[in-house]
């Protein structure tokens, strides 16, 4: 399975509109090769390098199995999840590292074999113990962003 993005490529610097310096709406994301039996897909985008730890800024679940896209500004297709992310808010909320040496920011896709059975506002940790043993595959695009001021 492949991830990609239309406003940044693998190991790319992630455009300032998709932070917090900018419009901070979702980056556009599509990804090809699910394996048969897809039913539904889970997404989780966080910040390993922030300060105080692995810092989650999007999570969205029970994407359905026949979707391949997110358009930018995250319009979930129906019956998806936006889980909660570490603002403490449901939906995206994109990269604003300290000022410094610039963060990774990666963005984790996961093929499911069936939508997870959770409420709306689940944590990544709450999806990641739903997602065990349903994961067919996963996918992963990494960007950087950093700020200067």
């Amino acid at each position: 399975m492949k991830l990609t993005s239309a406003a940044f490529a693998e190991g790319g610097t992630i455009p300032a509109r998709y932070t917090c310096d900018g419009s901070d709406v979702s980056p556009p994301l599509a990804w090809s090769g699910a394996p048969a039996g897809t039913k539904a897909f889970a997404l989780i985008a966080d910040d390993p390098d922030a300060p105080a730890g692995t810092w989650v800024h999007w999570v969205l679940y029970n994407v359905p199995g026949s979707v391949a896209q997110l358009p930018e500004g995250g319009a979930a297709p129906g019956g998806a999840v936006a889980g909660r992310n570490d603002f403490r808010k449901t939906g995206y909320g994109g990269p604003c590292p300290p000022p410094g040496k610039p963060h990774r920011y990666f963005f984790k896709l996961h093929a499911l074999d069936a939508p997870l059975a959770l409420k709306a506002g689940a944590t990544k940790p709450e999806i990641e113990r739903a997602m065990q043993g349903h994961t067919l595959a996963q996918a992963q695009l990494m960007g950087t962003y950093g700020r200067s001021r």
